[in-house]
């Protein structure tokens, strides 16, 4: 099931969708993951079990939203002054990020929820800012998917299927390899 997208960008709707998620935020900053579930949430926030369902259909849908507005960058990725600086820069904090407990949470609510895709996009903006600004200070820039297939896939592979995290060395050859012509 996807993310439903708000019908609204204020009001009520989104007071309550911002009540909702906070509850879930001050949630699992008190106790594990696992014992999280609708009706607790909505008691939390306020609210009934059945606004929950009926905008977000289940809980790893909802787990999914949380971790989307959480991953949202609150900056542009770091300007270095070179695509590969950017790059790089934008990779390790990214493994970072993703490679931390509340990081491979995340993933998984996205792969339990099917709101991967959604996920994918915000990772390929961010790449398409970096090459935009690139491309804006005169240097060569490869497409956003041509980075996303390789550098952010392998990395993603690691942080989730491996047990140890991408070292730096292995981000620059990455990188290196992803503005190779």
């Amino acid at each position: 099931m996807a993310i439903r997208e708000p019908i609204r960008t204020g009001g009520r709707s989104a007071r309550v969708q911002q009540s909702i998620h906070r509850a879930v935020c001050e949630l699992l900053a008190t106790q594990p993951r696992e014992s999280l579930t609708v009706p607790l949430i909505a008691s939390h926030a306020g609210v009934t079990p059945s606004t929950i369902y009926r905008r977000w259909g289940d809980l790893p849908t909802l787990l999914a939203d949380v971790s989307l507005e959480r991953l949202r960058p609150d900056t542009a990725p770091a300007d270095t002054g070179s695509l590969h600086g950017d790059l790089l820069a934008w990779a390790e904090q990214y493994v970072d990020e993703l490679g931390s407990e509340p990081g491979r949470a995340m993933v998984r609510d996205f792969i339990n929820s099917g709101a991967a895709c959604q996920c994918s996009n915000l990772l390929r903006g961010q790449l398409q800012h970096i090459t935009e600004r690139a491309l804006q200070r005169g240097e060569q820039a490869p497409a956003a998917d041509l980075l996303v297939d390789q550098l952010a896939a392998p990395m993603v592979y690691r942080v989730v299927f491996s047990e140890q995290l991408p070292s730096t060395a292995q981000l620059k050859v990455w990188v290196a390899r992803a503005l190779a012509r």
